[in-house]
């Protein structure tokens, strides 16, 4: 069982540690070149500096950004999957009578059943083990809904009924995918941990010339950062941290209680 909960909190922690290190490295550095002179001009390494924290902040602003959007697809797909269910739950009626009762069972199973996989996330296994009773449930519906348009013998019926059927299952599926693939590129946040860590590096070189020890804007900008980083994460990643989008899944529980 893969279980991705605390990754979110490890990676951020490994960040303050790390920024914590490379800033008294950094410090250590500008103490060292404080005792030497140094007759170059200072403000061009004060625009070097301004461009590597403003690169910083730009990145963070749009990995959030984007984290936040993408957080919001998702919520829109929960209710667009709710819709596109419950239009298929009413175009039942369509069928013959005899037709209904084992298709109403088997859609009330397939919705337990969607609810079940984003409920067991993030454990990786036991979701896709339930995604694939998914698909056989999807596979299940489509036939027998086929035989009762047979049956049932109207065009009108067998046009709503098994177009709703289509859009249904192909909001599920994108809903999937998008769950599963629709993340920045790792390098993303690779660079993010990176600059990270050279704006901690700089940010000590730069207060090496003060031979103060005040430790509290050291580990305060760390864990600013850490923090930031660590609500980017969980942005991004909702069912696997403190941030979730169970709520919304409230809208798919409420149809299954309509549907008794």
């Amino acid at each position: 069982m893969i279980v991705f909960t605390y990754l979110n909190v490890l990676c951020s922690l490994a960040l303050f540690i790390g920024m914590l290190l490379v800033f008294v490295i950094g410090r250590r550095m500008g103490f060292t070149s404080s005792t030497v002179e140094y007759k170059g001009d200072k403000s061009s390494s004060g625009l070097l500096d301004g461009a590597v924290f403003g690169l910083m902040g730009l990145l963070i602003a749009f990995t959030f950004h984007g984290a936040s959007s993408r957080l919001d697809h998702r919520r829109e797909l929960v209710m667009e999957e709710a819709n596109a269910m419950g239009t298929v739950y009413l175009r039942l009626d369509l069928l013959s009578a005899e037709s209904q009762p084992a298709l109403k069972s088997l859609f009330r199973n397939y919705l337990d059943s969607r609810i079940e996989v984003y409920r067991l996330l993030p454990d990786l296994e036991a979701a896709e083990a339930e995604l694939e009773r998914t698909g056989d449930l999807q596979t299940l519906i489509w036939s027998q809904a086929v035989k009762a348009c047979e049956t049932t013998g109207s065009v009108p019926a067998t046009t709503l009924l098994l177009a709703a059927l289509n859009q249904m299952f192909d909001i599920a599926e994108y809903r999937d995918s998008t769950s599963r693939f629709m993340h920045p590129p790792m390098i993303i946040f690779m660079m993010l941990f990176v600059l990270a860590l050279m704006s901690s590096l700089l940010a000590g070189y730069v207060t090496g010339s003060n031979q103060d020890r005040n430790w509290v804007h050291a580990i305060g900008f760390t864990v600013i950062m850490s923090i930031t980083v660590y609500v980017i994460l969980d942005i991004e990643y909702p069912r696997a941290g403190l941030i979730r989008v169970d709520s919304v899944d409230r809208i798919l529980m409420d149809l299954r209680e309509d549907m008794k």
